[in-house]
C-alpha cells in the first residue's frame, strides 16, 4: 500500500500530468504523503551534534563510542579544547530512557549540557538487532550497566537519569553507596521518572496497574522475525509502545496530521518542515527485551518495589538509605501525564540519610512529560538549575581520590 500510494503521488505531482496544478491533484498527493509517512518504519535518528557554543566560540563535537555492551554503547561527545584551552567542567552521564524511542529522543538534553560539561550518553540498542548468542537483558543488567559506566567514568561523576531509569540509575546509585565505592556518584538527578507509582495515577499507572503480568506476556510479547539479527528473541514492539505513546494524546495527534495536510496542499514548506523533524524522531521506536519489559512492569508498576523497600538486585537489598554522599536533584513537570507530580520527588523520602542541604526539587510550571527534559523551559529554566547544582556540589566536596580506584 505505501509502494502504491508513493506511486499514486509522483503520478500527480509530475509536471509532465497536465491534472498536477489542480486542487484535487494536490490533495491527493497529500493524503498519499500522509499516509506514507504514518505507516512507514522509521530507521534509527543520529544525534547530529557536530558543534557547540562556548563563549561566544563555536567548537567542534566529535560523537565517540567509548565503551560498547551489546545492548548499550556509551557515548561521549568530545569537545576540541584547541580554541578554548583545557577546561576541567564537570563529567555527567545521561541515562536515557530505554523505553521504545532511541537515546536521540533525548538531544535537546545533551545539545543544553554540552557547552559547560563533559558529557556521556547512554545509547541503548535495539533489541531486534541484538542476536540471541549476546544472552539476555533485563532490570538487573541494566542496573549493572549503569555500574560499570559510573565506575568506568571515575569519581566526581554526576548522574542524570531522564524518565524510565530514574528507578534503576537510583538502585545503581545505592548499590555503590552500600559498598561505600569511592566512584559513587557527586550527585544524581533524576528527570520525570517513576520513583513511587502511587503518588498520584496516571492513564499509565492506571492501565500497568489494572493487568497481570501474565496479561503483559500474553498479548504485548512476540518473537523478533526473521531476517533481524534478533531473530526468535522475545521483545516488547516498539511499534506497540508508539501506539500507547499516541492514544494518550490522540486527538492532539490527529490535529497535528490533519494540519500537516492542509499545509503540504497549500506548500507551507516551513511547517512541513517541522512536523516532518519532530515525527521522523517520535516515530522512530525500537524494539525491548521482553524480561526487562516484563521486570519493569512488575517491580515498578505493580510493586512499587524501590519505593516499598522490597527491590533486590540478584539477591542483594537495595536499600536507598545507604546512600549519603550523593546529592539528590528531582525535577517534575507540573502538566505530565506520564510521571505525575510527586511520582518522582518520592526520591527524597527513601533517600532518608543523604543531608538536607544535598537534596533539591524543582517543580517546573506549565510543561509536560516531554518539556522536562527539551525545549524552551528546559534549556531556560530547568538545565541552569541542574548546571547549578552541579556545580555548587562540586565545589563543595572536592576530592582527589584517582580513577584507579574504580577499576
Amino acid at each position: 500500500m505505501r509502494v502504491g500510494a508513493r506511486a499514486l503521488r509522483f503520478y500527480m505531482t509530475h509536471k509532465f500530468n497536465p491534472y498536477s496544478v489542480m486542487p484535487q491533484a494536490k490533495s491527493i498527493a497529500a493524503a498519499c504523503q500522509v499516509f506514507e509517512e504514518l505507516t512507514r518504519r522509521y530507521d534509527k535518528p543520529e544525534f547530529g551534534i557536530t558543534e557547540t557554543k562556548i563563549d561566544s566560540l563555536t567548537v567542534d563535537v566529535t560523537e565517540t563510542a567509548v565503551l560498547e555492551k551489546p545492548f548499550c554503547r556509551l557515548l561521549h561527545f568530545e569537545r576540541d579544547e584547541s580554541a578554548t584551552g583545557k577546561r576541567h567542567d564537570p563529567k555527567v552521564l545521561i541515562v536515557a530512557p530505554m523505553s521504545g524511542h532511541y537515546a536521540t529522543l533525548i538531544r535537546g538534553t545533551v545539545e543544553a549540557m554540552i557547552p559547560e560539561h563533559d558529557v556521556f550518553v547512554t545509547d541503548w540498542a535495539d533489541a531486534r538487532n541484538v542476536p540471541l548468542s549476546d544472552g539476555r537483558f533485563d532490570l538487573d543488567d541494566f542496573i549493572d550497566y549503569i555500574v560499570e559506566f559510573v565506575r568506568y567514568l571515575g569519581t566526581n561523576t554526576h548522574v542524570i537519569a531522564v524518565c524510565q531509569p530514574a528507578v534503576p540509575a537510583l538502585a545503581a546509585t545505592a548499590l555503590l553507596a552500600a559498598e561505600d565505592d569511592p566512584c559513587q556518584p557527586l550527585s544524581i538527578t533524576l528527570m520525570g521518572g517513576p520513583i513511587d507509582v502511587a503518588r498520584e495515577p496516571t492513564k499509565v499507572t492506571e492501565f500497568s496497574g489494572s493487568r497481570s503480568l501474565d496479561w503483559f506476556r500474553r498479548n504485548v510479547i512476540s518473537a523478533v522475525p526473521f531476517p533481524n539479527p534478533g531473530f526468535g528473541r522475545q521483545v516488547y514492539p516498539g511499534f506497540l509502545q508508539l501506539t500507547g505513546f499516541v492514544s494518550m494524546n490522540l486527538d492532539r495527534h490527529v490535529d497535528a496530521h490533519v494540519r500537516h495536510f492542509h499545509n503540504l496542499v497549500r506548500g507551507d514548506c516551513d511547517s512541513v518542515q517541522r512536523h516532518q523533524q519532530f515525527y521522523e524522531e517520535y516515530m522512530a521506536v525500537m524494539d525491548l527485551p521482553a524480561e526487562f519489559y516484563l521486570q519493569t512492569i512488575d517491580q515498578v508498576f505493580h510493586k512499587r518495589a524501590l519505593a516499598a523497600g522490597t527491590l533486590t538486585h540478584r539477591g542483594t537489598p537495595v536499600d536507598c538509605s545507604a546512600i549519603r554522599k550523593t546529592a539528590l536533584m528531582t525535577v517534575e513537570g507540573e502538566k505530565d501525564d506520564i510521571c505525575a507530580v510527586g511520582q518522582t520527588e518520592a526520591a527524597h523520602d527513601i533517600c532518608d540519610n543523604i543531608p538536607i542541604d544535598m537534596k533539591y526539587h524543582y517543580l517546573q510550571p506549565g510543561v509536560g512529560h516531554y518539556g522536562v527534559f527539551n525545549g524552551r523551559r528546559w534549556s531556560a529554566e530547568i538545565q541552569p538549575r541542574i548546571r547549578e547544582m552541579i556545580r555548587t556540589e562540586q565545589f563543595k566536596r572536592r576530592t582527589s581520590a584517582p580513577v584507579s580506584q574504580c577499576a
